[in-house]
């Protein structure tokens, strides 16, 4: 059985993406079964916590975009579309509720430590859209990084907001001109 903190972990990933940001101290101590000291020394409180879940969850999710361009190839065109149809399948699924970053951006206060997570979040994976285009020879690929990454924000919003539309798909066909 895991220890106290990575049940602590688990619990406010879950909550929090189910719940948002707001939900309660008591709820994510009964959902881990561990004690209020245990949040404190681990993470020095509730804001420590959803500033763990959400580093942990960006290197998942950066390597999960990583995977996925793995996965399309060698070329880099191809391997920047595949993230619009891993992103389509992602917002297609049941269990989907939004970006669990702009989530917390719009729901923390504006010195709340998450804040400098999820913007290193952006900033990676900005960079790993930039180094694809880079790499195909794109003549501006700096602008054309911004774009796509307006586009996957714009999926995981679109996503949660109108579930059954396929933002994806419609986000491929403007990423594939960009591209």
């Amino acid at each position: 059985m895991p220890g106290p903190r990575e049940r602590l972990l688990e619990a406010a990933e879950r909550l929090t993406y189910d719940h948002g940001t707001t939900v309660g101290v008591d709820a994510l101590l009964k959902a881990a079964n561990v004690a209020r000291r245990s949040l404190y020394e681990h993470f020095g409180g509730k804001d420590g916590l959803i500033a763990e879940v959400l580093r942990r969850t960006a290197e998942e999710d950066l390597a999960k975009y990583a995977t996925t361009m793995d996965r399309a190839g060698d070329d880099p065109r191809t391997r920047l579309l595949a993230i619009f149809d891993e992103l389509d399948r992602v917002v297609s699924t049941p269990t989907f509720r939004g970006c669990r970053y702009l989530a917390a951006d719009l729901s923390l206060t504006p010195d709340h430590p998450a804040h400098e997570v999820t913007r290193n979040y952006r900033e990676r994976l900005h960079a790993l859209l930039r180094t694809e285009l880079d790499h195909l020879g794109h003549p501006d690929p700096a602008t054309a990084a911004d774009q796509l990454h307006l586009l996957v924000e714009g999926v995981l919003a679109a996503g949660a907001a109108n579930p059954g539309t396929h933002p994806g798909r419609a986000a491929k066909a403007l990423a594939a001109t960009i591209v």
